[in-house]
């Protein structure tokens, strides 16, 4: 893949808890604000990844499974996120994934808000 290129995968996630709880950070929200940011910094979304109604306390979710699989296959070398709450919400996993997996794939991590 030519690194040059900034190959993103998006993933949204919102808990079901969350959306009883009305958070604004709704799936059209966080696409709209990932897609304004891919325009505004020349990155192509190559796929988008969404669990809707899934806890960030774990990884066993099925969006989030099929998008390593794509970043397994080669086919992104970025995963952009709205913040970080929406990759994930417990801070060992999360750090596995941030710190080890996406680095040893060569894969660039971004969230857009702290």
């Amino acid at each position: 893949m030519n690194t040059n290129l900034k190959l993103a995968d998006a993933y949204y996630r919102l808990s079901v808890e969350e959306a009883n709880e009305g958070e604004s950070s709704s799936i059209k929200n966080q696409r709209s604000i990932v897609r304004q940011y891919c325009e505004d910094h020349n990155i192509t979304i190559v796929s988008e990844f969404i669990d809707d109604g899934y806890s960030g306390s774990n990884f066993n979710r099925p969006g989030f499974n099929s998008m390593l699989a794509h970043i397994n296959k080669g086919l992104a070398n970025m995963v952009i996120t709205k913040d970080l709450s929406r990759f994930g919400r417990d801070h060992i996993d999360t750090g596995y994934y941030l710190e080890r997996y996406l680095p040893a794939n060569n894969i660039r991590y971004i969230a857009i808000r702290r």
